[in-house]
């Protein structure tokens, strides 16, 4: 996927792992308490917005984006985007995968299946189903 953590070595990826899923509380706790971890959902908001905007103006740009698809067997999933006049125009596959990528998607995606369930059944429930 990424050529520079292709380069990291294997033993380090699951503490690596566990500290980027726990970033937000290790921010929180390095502020003592006083504070949140706001600024980088902001800043990937950003990204994001900036990206959807450059498309419509006819700036193809790739970001990563949550999004309807079928690079698995959910309905939705986050991925690298191409963004363009229409909005998304097309969706990268996933890549190779290693072992402990395997793994680690199969965990996630038992949790996201429970959340995009209980997302769709908000949306029926609230008349904001597509």
């Amino acid at each position: 996927q990424d050529k520079v953590a292709a380069t990291i070595d294997a033993e380090k990826i699951p503490d690596l792992d566990k500290r980027v899923q726990d970033a937000g509380t290790e921010v929180v706790n390095a502020k003592d308490g006083k504070g949140s971890a706001t600024l980088s959902m902001a800043y990937a908001g950003a990204r994001l917005g900036k990206a959807v905007l450059a498309g419509l103006a006819g700036k193809r740009r790739v970001e990563c984006a949550y999004c309807k698809s079928d690079v698995t067997d959910l309905p939705y999933f986050a991925q690298k985007v191409a963004f363009g006049e229409t909005g998304i125009t097309k969706v990268f596959p996933i890549g190779e995968l290693n072992d402990y990528e395997k793994k680690r998607l199969e965990e996630a995606k038992t949790q996201l299946k429970t959340e995009i369930e209980t997302g769709l059944k908000y949306a029926e429930s609230n008349e904001l189903a597509a």
